[in-house]
């Protein structure tokens, strides 16, 4: 959005609203601008989400984790989580043949990863980046 537009919505004109956004990426509440891209053209049009239960439960164990699930470039999203499993993935691939190997070859392979269990997604219905500011 050029900043002639933001400021027309959020009632500043041109300048104040520049000196906002730069105090705001200073601040680090605004972290990044990002291209939304289409997973179908990219050969990634399959997204999964899946639970991984470790083995033990431990600070090194989280730290080895956490490194080795950081390489694997299908891994969109990966959360450690309270409940029956330790950490949720969302990961997107081609098809359910690369499904198996993210899932056999390299998942299940992470320090600790004893358990797994997997949601194949139908239907995307909302998928955002946005957050919702209070006023």
């Amino acid at each position: 959005m050029a900043m002639k537009d933001l400021a027309e919505q959020v009632g500043l004109s041109v300048t104040p609203c520049i000196e906002r956004v730069k105090r705001m990426e200073r601040d680090g509440v605004i972290t990044g601008y990002y291209a939304r891209l289409n997973p179908k053209e990219l050969g990634a049009a399959l997204l999964v989400f899946v639970e991984i239960t470790l083995d033990h439960k431990s600070g090194n164990m989280f730290d080895q984790f956490r490194r080795e699930v950081q390489k694997i470039p299908e891994v969109l999203e990966c959360h450690l989580v309270s409940g029956d499993f330790d950490y949720l993935i969302k990961a997107r691939i081609g098809e359910m043949a690369d499904y198996r190997k993210l899932l056999g070859d390299i998942l299940l392979q992470l320090p600790g990863a004893v358990q797994s269990k997997s949601y194949v997604v139908m239907e995307e219905i909302k998928e955002s980046l946005a957050i919702a500011v209070g006023e």
